[in-house]
């Protein structure tokens, strides 16, 4: 039986990642900080799911993995979809600090862990959620594109070091537009991809270890636009 732990499953897109790998036989660890709504996943699939209740924006976030590694007895792969950002008129330092304490120092604790924890293993796959956000920065979330960026940065770098030191490590970087959950905020959205059907193409592309992502997959003339959009122009629409 394989394994998969997805750190923040509480619910969108986490939530229908950890329902799809139960429902297919693997054995999922399931993280957030609500338990209530971790509780009633693991209820729903007694045999296949595990949970650790815990904030990535904690200090013992190393101790909860290694416990969830215990449950699940090893680790195929870690799946990255912790996330927050919230769009604001005015800078808001509240916010900010909240999505780099949540997106980065959170992020990059739990995957280097993994990193590492594969290398040694022999094998594994690293996936993140990322956002089409992080390739340009944003006037309404600046801190929110700029975390995105800081992950796929990271993931990229990550994919290097694999090719470097020749490990058999998967690195699959996530690249969401928006898709129909509690974090699609704001006004302007267009090609807002239902939840299951982002889901789906989610577990596509990390089965198919892609590099890149992006969901949908039309997103991926977006990103194009956005690399060569002049910042004459992209000022006046981000």
């Amino acid at each position: 039986m394989k394994k998969v732990i997805i750190i923040g499953a509480t619910s969108g897109i986490g939530r229908a990642l950890a329902t799809h790998y139960a429902q297919n036989n693997w054995l999922v660890g399931i993280t957030g900080r609500r338990k209530a709504l971790l509780d009633e996943l693991q209820q729903a699939y007694p045999a296949n799911i595990v949970r650790e209740c815990f904030d990535v924006t904690g200090t013992d976030n190393i101790a909860h993995l290694q416990f969830l590694l215990q449950q699940l007895g090893g680790l195929d792969l870690l799946i990255y979809n912790s996330g927050i950002g919230d769009p604001a008129d005015e800078l808001d330092i509240t916010i900010d600090l909240n999505t780099t304490k949540t997106n980065v120092l959170g992020f990059v604790e739990i995957v280097n862990f993994g990193y590492n924890y594969f290398a040694k293993q022999g094998h594994g796959q690293i996936a993140a959620i990322s956002s089409i956000a992080s390739i340009r920065g944003n006037s309404f979330a600046p801190a929110y594109s700029a975390s995105k960026a800081f992950v796929s940065n990271y993931m990229e770098g990550l994919y290097i070091k694999t090719k470097k030191q020749q490990r058999p490590i998967i690195i699959t970087d996530i690249q969401p537009g928006f898709v129909q959950t509690a974090m699609a905020k704001g006004d302007g959205q267009f090609w807002v991809s239902p939840l299951e059907k982002a889901c789906q193409q989610i577990v596509q592309a990390i089965a198919r270890k892609k590099r890149i992502a992006y969901i949908s997959r039309r997103w991926r003339l977006i990103a194009g636009l956005m690399k060569i959009l002049p910042i004459s122009i992209y000022k006046k629409i981000a």
